[in-house]
C-alpha cells in the first residue's frame, strides 16, 4: 500500500492493518552507464517494497531519492544533496512517519552509496528520546534462492548498471532499457587507478571515481528479464519475512526506552 495513494479516511485503517509499520525505500538519482535510467535504484527499491508489502502488509512511503550520491556530481542528471541536509531530512521524514501513527520504520536501501549513511543514521537515533524505532532491513537471501542466484549470474564483476540491475529494470520498466547503447569495450571493468592504496587498506572519497568514472560496473549485455524476475522475487520474499519479524519485535522498543531513561542519569 503506497502512502500517496491512500485517502485521508483510509490512512488510519491501513495503519492498523499494517500494525504501524512503514517501509522507507531509499535510493538516488544518478547515472547508470549508457543504457539504464537515472532512476534505476528508485525503481528497484519501489518494486521490492511493493512485492514485499503484497506478502506482508506495510505502508510504503513515497520514493526517497535524496540520499548520498556526491561521487556522481560529475555526471549529468545527478541530484546530490548536501550531506548534513540528507541526515536532517531523513530524520524529519521519520518523525513525520511516526507522527502519523507508524512507529516502526524500516529503511529499505537500493543504492550501494548509502551503506555507511544508513548505519550512521541508525546510531543517530540514540541522540534523543523518540517514540518510534528505525530499522534497517538487509536480509540475506534464502539459501535455495542464493544458490539459484549464484548459478544464474554470468558476470564475475558487477555492482552498477551491470547484469543484476539491468535484469531488474528489464522487468520493472523494460521501456527504459536501451540495449543498443551497451558497449563491448570493457568500460564496466574497474580501472584500478587506486589499486596500490586500496590493497593496503587505504581509501579516499574518490575511490569509486578512480575505478568507475562513467558509473558503470559490470556487463549489462548478459542481463535477461527472467534473471531479474527471479532476483526481485527472492528479495521480496526475505524482506516480507523481515517485516513480519519487525512487527512481532517487542524487545527493541523496550530496550530503546530503557536506554533513553538510563542516558538521562548515567552511572559508572
Amino acid at each position: 500500500m503506497r502512502w500517496e495513494e491512500l485517502t485521508g479516511d483510509q490512512f488510519s485503517q491501513v495503519v492498523a492493518k499494517t500494525q504501524g509499520l512503514c517501509l522507507l525505500p531509499l535510493s538516488c538519482i544518478e547515472r547508470h552507464a549508457h543504457h539504464l535510467p537515472l532512476g534505476t535504484d528508485m525503481y528497484i527499491a519501489r518494486e521490492v517494497c511493493r512485492r514485499a508489502a503484497e506478502i506482508e502488509p506495510a505502508i510504503i512511503f513515497p520514493d526517497f531519492v535524496f540520499t548520498q550520491i556526491l561521487e556522481a556530481r560529475h555526471c549529468a542528471g545527478t541530484i546530490a544533496i548536501d550531506a548534513d541536509l540528507i541526515v536532517r531530512l531523513m530524520d524529519n521524514v521519520c518523525r513525520e512517519i511516526a507522527r502519523n501513527g507508524l512507529k516502526k520504520i524500516v529503511l529499505v536501501n537500493a543504492h550501494g552509496g548509502n551503506e555507511n549513511l544508513i548505519h550512521f543514521f541508525l546510531q543517530t537515533q540514540l541522540e534523543s528520546p523518540r517514540d518510534y524505532v528505525v530499522y534497517v532491513a538487509q536480509p540475506p537471501l534464502h539459501p535455495d534462492d542464493e544458490a539459484t542466484m549464484q548459478k544464474q549470474w554470468v558476470s564475475t564483476i558487477d555492482g552498477h548498471a551491470g547484469e543484476v540491475e539491468t535484469s531488474a529494470i528489464m522487468v520493472i520498466r523494460s521501456d527504459l532499457v536501451h540495449p543498443d547503447q551497451l558497449r563491448s569495450d570493457g568500460e564496466g571493468m574497474p580501472l584500478g587507478r587506486m589499486k596500490t592504496l586500496r590493497d593496503a587498506g587505504v581509501s579516499t572519497g574518490t575511490w569509486w571515481y578512480a575505478d568507475h568514472p562513467t558509473h558503470y560496473r559490470g556487463d549489462g549485455s548478459v542481463a535477461t528479464a527472467e534473471k531479474g524476475e527471479r532476483w526481485l522475487t527472492a528479495l521480496a520474499k526475505v524482506l516480507a519475512q523481515a517485516i513480519r519479524l519487525i512487527k512481532e519485535d517487542m524487545v527493541t522498543p523496550r530496550l530503546q526506552n530503557e536506554f533513553f531513561a538510563a542516558s538521562q542519569h548515567p552511572t559508572e
